[in-house]
C-alpha cells in the first residue's frame, strides 16, 4: 500500500504491561502473568510493510526503506540480545502472554513443535516450527534447553516483556500506529496473501471461531479472482460448431417434449 494513499489507522495500545524498571529483577511466579490479555480488536488489522516508514535523518536506517527492514535494522542495532522474541513472534502468532510464558518443556525442537496447553479460547493449540523458528530457539537458550522459561535475561531470569526494548524500537525506525501485537497480525496477514486457506490459519492462530480470522480475507483478492476465474474457464468452449450442435439437439429434443404434450 502506498503511504500516500494510505488511510490513517487508529490502533490502541494493546498489552499494559508492568516490566518494572530492571529486566533482571528476580521473578518469583510467572511473568507472564504480569501481561494483561486484551480482547483482540476484530476491526483493525495493521501489519508490516503495510506502510512506508516515517523520513528519517538517521544514517545507519535510510538505506532501509520498508518498515520490516528498518526495524530489524534498529533492534540488531540497539537491542541484539532481543531479536530472537521478535523473530518468533514474527514467525508464531503467538499472543504476548503465550509467548513470554513459554516454558522449554513444551518446545519439541525433535517434532518441531510448540505445545500452547491453555490458550485464550480455553483449548490446547500446536504450532508448528519452521527453519527460522528452529534456528532462534537454539539462540535464545541461554540455560540448558528443557529447563524453565524459553525467554529469559542474561542472568537466566525469566523476561518480563517487550514494552521496555520494542516501544523505542519502533519509534526510531519510524514505524507509526504500531504495537507489539502487530506482529500477530503480521504473521496471519502473510499467511493469508501466500494462499493458506482461512481455516488453517484460524487454526494456527487460536482463534476459537471462523469469524475471528476473516478480519483477514480481504487481503487475498488474487485468489478470489482466480476462484471465479474458474467458473468462467468452465464455461467456455473452443469449438464455436459444439455450440450450435449442441442448441439444434436442444431443440430437437425441445420439440419432440412439444409434440408429447
Amino acid at each position: 500500500m502506498a503511504a500516500g494513499h494510505a488511510q490513517p489507522i487508529q490502533i490502541d495500545a494493546v498489552l499494559d504491561v508492568s516490566v518494572g524498571d530492571r529486566e533482571n529483577k528476580k521473578a518469583s511466579t510467572n511473568p507472564a502473568r504480569s501481561l494483561k490479555r486484551k480482547r483482540e480488536d476484530n476491526g483493525r488489522v495493521r501489519f508490516l510493510n503495510q506502510l512506508a516508514p516515517a523520513k528519517t535523518e538517521v544514517d545507519y536506517l535510510k538505506p532501509h526503506a520498508d518498515e520490516e527492514s528498518r526495524l530489524r535494522a534498529v533492534i540488531l542495532a540497539n537491542y541484539p540480545a532481543h531479536m530472537p522474541e521478535f523473530e518468533i513472534a514474527l514467525h508464531t502468532g503467538m499472543r504476548p502472554s503465550e509467548q513470554y510464558g513459554l516454558i522449554w518443556s513444551r518446545v519439541d525442537l525433535v517434532r518441531k513443535l510448540i505445545t500452547i496447553p491453555k490458550s485464550k479460547n480455553g483449548n490446547t493449540r500446536h504450532i508448528p516450527l519452521n527453519s527460522t523458528h528452529w534456528r532462534h530457539f537454539r539462540s535464545c537458550s541461554r540455560a540448558p534447553v528443557g529447563r524453565g522459561r524459553v525467554f529469559v535475561n542474561m542472568q537466566g531470569e525469566p523476561l518480563k516483556g517487550y514494552k521496555h526494548w520494542f516501544d523505542p524500537a519502533v519509534r526510531e525506525a519510524g514505524v507509526t500506529f504500531f504495537t507489539w501485537y502487530c506482529l500477530r497480525h503480521t504473521f496471519a496477514s502473510r499467511l493469508v496473501m501466500a494462499g493458506v486457506d482461512l481455516r488453517t490459519v484460524a487454526e494456527l492462530m487460536g482463534h476459537k471461531t471462523i469469524q475471528m480470522t476473516m478480519r483477514y480475507a480481504h487481503l487475498a483478492p488474487a485468489h478470489k479472482l482466480a476462484a471465479v476465474e474458474k467458473l468462467a474457464a468452465g464455461w467456455q468452449t473452443d469449438r464455436p460448431t459444439d455450440t450450435k450442435t449442441d442448441t439444434s439437439t436442444f431443440e430437437q429434443e425441445s420439440g419432440v417434449v412439444r409434440n408429447a404434450s
